[in-house]
């Protein structure tokens, strides 16, 4: 399954966290959005929902968010692996563009949440990063884009 995700950074909200992967970046503008706009998960979860031909994220993650506060995004990740009906995922790959935060420190950090979400080893979830020679408006510092890949058997 392959799912992709972007948001802008929202410069006016200083209460919310930047926070990708399930990890916190301190210091960072957050990301636009009604949940934690974890746009990680947020690409991960639609690669689920490849996978399953379920979507969450719209009708199952704006209840959750809109209608019972839940802004945690890992709740909309899990929701989709709710979906896969014994299969199980082996392999995530995920590419994130951005020219802010510098992703490579947290990539361990990353890792551990990630791999314990999916309930895979960490050596089972891949992340890169890349600033895309500043192209797009995410290599220019604008928002964060990602796209994955989950492998499921």
């Amino acid at each position: 399954g392959i799912g992709q995700d972007s948001h802008r950074f929202d410069f006016s909200d200083k209460e919310k966290k930047l926070i990708l992967g399930g990890v916190v970046f301190e210091g960072h503008p957050p990301l636009a959005g009604n949940s934690d706009a974890d746009v990680v998960l947020h690409s991960l979860t639609n690669a689920i929902s490849g996978v399953t031909c379920v979507n969450i994220l719209g009708p199952v993650s704006d209840d959750l968010c809109l209608n019972k506060g839940i802004k945690d995004s890992s709740v909309y990740l899990r929701e989709a692996l709710k979906y896969l009906n014994g299969r199980k995922i082996v392999h995530a790959s995920i590419s994130i563009e951005c020219s802010t935060p510098k992703i490579t420190p947290k990539i361990p950090e990353m890792h551990r949440n990630i791999a314990r979400l999916l309930d895979v080893p960490e050596d089972c979830v891949g992340i890169t990063a890349t600033t895309g020679e500043g192209l797009t408006e995410f290599g220019r510092g604008n928002g964060i884009q990602v796209f994955s890949c989950v492998t499921v058997v």
